[in-house]
């Protein structure tokens, strides 16, 4: 592509590179090596997630270098920036998980300021990690200019003993330990052969998941978020983004073109099908909420309520990422959901074609089992459920996917912090038949949201998976399966039912009817919440703090400012 073609008058590096008045400006690019012709054509963001606390992130930064050859052919200017990742499985289980959620806001943040401060006039942007994915697309929408979006890839399978194996077993594995079902030296064989490469957990967890939602809203290309990580063809896809987002910018293709109510569908509707992480019901309406559609949890949960599970993949299935790709990779998924009329086929993407052109050449394989048709899926219901009733007012969620049961009741076990009720489960101190309640782990109260992995895996473990539920106003963990509910509103901080709850008070569960309710009549409630007062967090400054003071509903995405639809300028009309 030719520079000249794409004219600096509209363009936000206008405003660093252009005229006698920025000659101080170019000065610090000549500094950095750049060419007067480098300059003059237009600046591209490469942003990556890039850390070495997980394997998530670690191949970033060596494929951003491949974007920025891409961006270089397309005669564009690439310019390199890292922000922050908080890997959810490391932050799992103790304090270190209130950092998660709000990683993803100060990704975005943080990406926002770095492209406005130097002009960057599009956006590549590679994530990894859980929160990586929406923090990064989140910003893409906010800014609005020509983006594509890129995802590191998954890991690849662990091998213990003749079986494949991910980071999901070696929790469950926690759980087997502490009853004495493996011993000290299996746990350790099994922690060191989980995760043999770079890459994203292997599983349809959140990342896998928003991996899945960035194809299917059309902000990344066919087939690019489903090769695994350490796979070579990662490069083609990385060079033909760099490229693709020159051609965008030539054309004036924006994020908000393409992020719009139908494309939202469609990113939920996928979710739904590959029995995704619980977590898309938080992230859908904050990468929503950056474009200035109202698209909330029921709007969510109404999509999931539709579209039928498809896609056999853990933690409720059988195989990994690695194993899609290779049956036909998410354009696969896509397809049959296309051809059965569960996704709108007229929702631009990257490719500056439609969704339904860029399926128009995917054939089905009848040779793999990793997909079934839409026609004959696996259930007929979605693999994740929305729930209301008067215990969650503002909703809650449950993945489905996998399990044999579907209603559940019975007496709860109330816990203030998952600190609490990971020692009571490691302990044995429940009950068949019990309901665990986490509690005060909303994103207020936590403050922060925490995941819940590290409980549901060992309740797994110790074989009690689906013979007790979990409800919490935080999260669970894409690799999260058995009865667990989350994402309850209004959260215990805010004074909600759950709040309430006194140990012993009868909760039932439908995810068939998608209800929710505590056997108190309003009487009792209207009493209990008179004499409930608020509780106090030990988290009175930082980031975690800040946090809290802005946040908003899960109902609406854990978000923390008022979003497009407030805004007065845009930056990509700067």
């Amino acid at each position: 592509m030719d520079a000249k073609a794409i004219s600096k008058a509209r363009l936000p590096s206008r405003h660093v590179t252009e005229g006698p008045a920025r000659a101080p400006h170019r000065s610090y690019l000549y500094a950095m090596g750049l060419s007067q012709a480098e300059i003059a054509q237009p600046l591209v963001g490469v942003a990556s997630c890039w850390n070495e606390a997980a394997p998530c992130n670690i191949s970033l930064m060596r494929q951003a270098q491949v974007v920025k050859k891409g961006v270089a052919a397309a005669k564009g200017t690439p310019r390199e920036f890292c922000t922050i990742t908080v890997t959810d499985g490391i932050a799992m289980g103790h304090q270190g998980m209130k950092a998660s959620l709000v990683s993803r806001e100060v990704i975005a943040d943080s990406v926002e300021l770095t492209m406005r401060g130097h002009c960057y006039d599009a956006l590549v942007g590679l994530a990894g990690c859980d929160k990586s994915l929406p923090g990064m697309m989140m910003a893409m929408v906010r800014l609005n200019v020509p983006s594509v979006f890129i995802y590191g890839g998954s890991i690849l399978p662990g091998s213990y003993r003749g079986r494949e194996i991910s980071v999901q077993d070696v929790f469950e594995a926690v759980g087997q330990h502490s009853v004495g079902t493996i011993s000290d030296d299996d746990l350790l064989e099994i922690e060191q052969a989980a995760c043999p490469s770079a890459g994203s957990c292997g599983a349809q967890f959140t990342a896998n998941t928003m991996a899945t939602v960035a194809e299917a809203m059309g902000l990344a290309l066919p087939y690019s978020c489903g090769a695994p990580a350490p796979y070579e063809m990662r490069d083609r896809f990385n060079f033909a983004a760099g490229e693709k987002v020159m051609e965008l910018i030539a054309r004036q293709i924006r994020p908000r073109d393409i992020v719009t109510r139908k494309s939202l569908e469609n990113a939920a509707a996928v979710v739904s099908a590959s029995g995704g992480s619980t977590n898309a019901a938080l992230h859908l309406p904050a990468i929503a909420h950056e474009a200035g559609i109202e698209f909330d949890l029921f709007d969510v949960a109404e999509i999931f309520k539709r579209t039928p599970y498809i896609a056999d993949l853990k933690p409720g299935g059988k195989y990994l990422a690695k194993h899609m790709f290779e049956a036909g990779g998410i354009p696969l998924l896509m397809k049959t959901l296309l051809d059965n009329g569960y996704l709108h086929g007229d929702c631009p993407t990257v490719t500056g074609r439609t969704l339904a052109e860029n399926m128009e050449h995917v054939a089905w394989n009848d040779e793999q089992d990793v997909v079934h048709p839409a026609s004959r899926p696996i259930t007929k219901t979605g693999g994740v459920v929305g729930l209301k009733g008067n215990l969650a007012p503002e909703g809650a969620i449950v993945k489905v996917a996998g399990m044999a049961v579907l209603k559940f009741s019975g007496p709860v076990r109330c816990f203030d912090s998952e600190e609490e009720c990971f020692e009571a489960v490691s302990k044995r101190l429940y009950k068949e038949g019990d309901v665990l309640v986490i509690r005060y782990e909303g994103p207020k109260g936590g403050p922060g949201m925490r995941e819940m992995l590290a409980t549901t895996a060992a309740l797994y473990g110790q074989g009690m998976g689906g013979k007790v539920a979990l409800i919490t106003d935080g999260r669970f963990s894409g690799a999260t399966r058995g009865f667990c509910i989350g994402h309850v509103g209004p959260e215990a901080a805010a004074g909600g039912p759950i709040a309430l709850l006194k140990d012993g008070d009868v909760v039932t569960i439908d995810a068939v009817a998608g209800t929710i309710d505590v056997a108190l009549d309003d009487d009792e409630l209207a009493k209990r919440a008179k004499a409930w007062k608020p509780r106090e967090t030990d988290y009175e400054s930082g980031a975690i703090w800040k946090y809290a003071q802005t946040v908003g509903s899960a109902r609406d995405g854990a978000v923390t400012h008022p979003g497009g639809a407030k805004e007065k300028h845009c930056y990509a009309d700067i």
